[in-house]
């Protein structure tokens, strides 16, 4: 969309109500499934490891596919790459959903390719049509999404008990890439025309090279290694610590929440600072303090979840505003968007299954919180660096 065309209200709304219904099919297409596992395996007879599969798949397709998501914007246009991701989403839920196996995994990974486009791309299309606002659009996206992953989690397990069944219960989550395309729709008539330019694709790829990308990656790549390990594993930990298994779904279900409450608060704080190092540092350590507590202060796990969810929700809306703060063009905010989202969620992939390895070998939680602790004061040190007010990525 131009910007003559953004100058007048209705289109602006519109986009904006576009970009926060596409928010809304990023998370829970994929974590609404959770609930429903154990049904799942019971049905088809999976192992232990394929059902862990149906988790891992859509984060290794989000770490294949994010790289490619800035030459694909670049060839067809932001706005129809967009809804191609839409397209992707609502075929992946529909093959899920049919009473077969193969189509269940096959379904699965089509929608991970769907979400990595997606992810990639809206803070690209943030960046070059409100780039005055990149804090309140991706706090407002970053909410939005929170919370339409709460409301999938809490919905599925009702709609599956009253006659729809596992299949019908994620056939329902359609409804928000199908809402998503109708407010899609318009856009497609005035997107702005793809750039092909040989010199913006060896820019993309000189992002590569760049420190500044670097450190803002792992800052984002970090967390989404940790927060998967902590979404993964919090059941379980919780259960050896003491909790009610029912005890352990209402923590879960709150760290889902605690992660999408930032969304309030970080965007009316950004605007304020010119050099975000210290925000930047404080919400990475509060997932170290929240790491820390589950170990040493079990008692207080209600306390912990939140402080571990607000500061992992914090760190992922700061490290999306950077990329738009620190980019100079919109295919470049995709371009740093995908090498951040492909290295943090090929790491998210690995951290779930070797932190359960490393409890198998330990017999307790100890030494994985205990890492979760470290990284994250790894992450803090990477969120000073990309926190500093430079003027942008330079390969």
């Amino acid at each position: 969309m131009t910007t003559s065309l953004l100058s007048r209200g209705k289109q602006g709304t519109l986009l904006i109500a576009g970009i926060l219904m596409i928010a809304t099919t990023l998370r829970v297409t994929f974590t609404g499934a959770a609930p429903l596992l154990d049904v799942i395996r019971a049905e088809y007879g999976l192992t232990t490891a394929q059902t862990g599969l149906l988790t891992t798949l859509p984060l290794l397709a989000f770490a294949l596919v994010s790289p490619l998501a800035a030459g694909v914007a670049r060839r067809f246009g932001m706005e129809r790459s967009l809804f191609a991701a839409l397209v992707l989403i609502s075929a992946g839920i529909a093959l899920r959903s049919l009473p077969s196996a193969t189509l269940l995994f096959v379904g699965t990974a089509i929608i991970g390719c769907g979400i990595a486009l997606g992810n990639v791309l809206l803070p690209g299309i943030i960046k070059r049509d409100f780039a005055g606002h990149v804090a309140k659009l991706t706090g407002a996206y970053s909410l939005t999404m929170g919370g339409a992953a709460a409301l999938g989690s809490a919905a599925v397990v009702p709609l599956a008990e009253q006659g729809a069944g596992w299949q019908g219960a994620l056939l329902a989550l359609m409804i928000f890439p199908l809402l998503a395309m109708v407010l899609w729709l318009p856009g497609l008539r005035h997107g702005a025309a793809a750039n092909l330019s040989r010199s913006s694709a060896l820019y993309s790829r000189g992002i590569w090279r760049s420190a500044l990308a670097w450190q803002l990656t792992l800052f984002l790549g970090i967390n989404s290694l940790i927060y998967y390990i902590v979404i993964g594993w919090l059941p379980s930990i919780l259960t050896t610590l003491g909790f009610s298994e029912m005890q352990a779904g209402s923590l879960h279900g709150i760290l889902q929440l605690a992660t999408a409450a930032p969304g309030l608060l970080v965007p009316l704080i950004l605007p304020r600072l010119n050099d975000q190092r210290g925000i930047a540092a404080l919400v990475a350590l509060m997932c170290a303090a929240g790491s820390l507590g589950l170990w040493l202060l079990p008692d207080h796990a209600a306390l912990w979840v939140v402080v571990f969810g607000f500061g992992s929700g914090a760190t992922m809306i700061l490290g999306l505003t950077f990329i738009g703060l620190r980019a100079h063009s919109a295919h470049q905010a995709a371009a740093l968007s995908g090498m951040a989202q492909a290295v943090g969620y090929l790491l998210a992939a690995c951290g779930p299954p070797l932190m359960g390895k490393i409890h198998d070998a330990s017999g307790d939680w100890h030494i994985p919180l205990l890492l979760c602790a470290l990284l994250s004061v790894v992450m803090a040190v990477c969120g000073a660096l990309a926190g500093r007010d430079k003027a942008g990525v330079n390969p």
